[in-house]
C-alpha cells in the first residue's frame, strides 16, 4: 500500500485523470469560498470595505500559499525568475484559469492570466470586470517577494484597468538587489 492510500483511502482506484480533476474541484471550491467571502463582506459593509478585507486576507494567504509551493515542490528560497516561474505553475490558480509567463530571462518575466474564471464569469452574466488590482498589487507582489525578496513586482495591466484580448492581467517580475 502506499502512503498516499493510507493517508487518503478516498483516492485509491483513481487514476492520474481522476486525481487530476479533483484537484481543480478542490481550486473552484477554494475560489466560490473566496468570491462568496468578498460578496458577503461586500454586502455588508460595501465595495471598497470588502477590497481592503480582501487585500489584508491576500496579504497574508499568498505568502502561506508561496511557502507551501517551495517546501512542497523543493523551490529553495532566493531562487530568482527560474524559481517564481516554477512556483506560478503550482498556484491554485494555476489548475482553473489560463495563465502563461513570456519574454522569460535570468532577470525578468511577464505572467499573464490568460482566461480568469472570475473576470470570464462576470463578462458571461454581462457585469463589469471585478476591480482586483489593488488586490493582485498585494497578491502578486508578496508571492513573489516570498519566493525571493529580490523580486519587484510592476502591474502591466489588471482590471479595472483597459487590457488586451489576450489576457485579463499581467505582472512583470524583475529580478533587483534585496532590500
Amino acid at each position: 500500500m502506499k502512503d498516499s492510500d493510507a493517508r487518503f483511502p478516498q483516492l485509491a482506484g483513481m487514476d492520474r485523470e481522476q486525481v487530476a480533476d479533483l484537484l481543480a474541484d478542490a481550486a473552484r471550491n477554494w475560489l466560490a469560498h473566496d468570491g462568496l467571502w468578498f460578496q458577503a463582506i461586500e454586502a455588508e459593509h460595501g465595495m471598497a470595505a470588502a477590497i481592503r478585507a480582501d487585500t489584508a486576507a491576500w496579504r497574508r494567504f499568498t505568502v502561506v500559499e508561496a511557502r507551501r509551493i517551495m517546501a512542497r515542490h523543493g523551490i529553495a528560497p532566493g531562487g530568482g525568475i527560474s524559481a517564481l516561474v516554477r512556483a506560478l505553475e503550482f498556484r491554485l490558480y494555476a489548475y482553473i484559469n489560463t495563465q502563461d509567463t513570456v519574454e522569460e530571462s535570468e532577470r525578468r518575466v511577464v505572467f499573464r492570466m490568460r482566461d480568469c474564471r472570475v473576470q470570464s464569469a462576470r463578462k458571461r452574466k454581462g457585469l463589469p470586470g471585478f476591480p482586483c488590482k489593488p488586490v493582485g498589487l498585494v497578491e502578486y507582489g508578496w508571492f513573489a517577494h516570498t519566493i525571493d525578496p529580490r523580486i519587484r513586482t510592476r502591474c502591466l495591466h489588471c482590471p479595472p484597468d483597459a487590457h488586451p484580448a489576450e489576457s485579463y492581467c499581467a505582472w512583470e517580475f524583475t529580478l533587483g538587489e534585496e532590500e
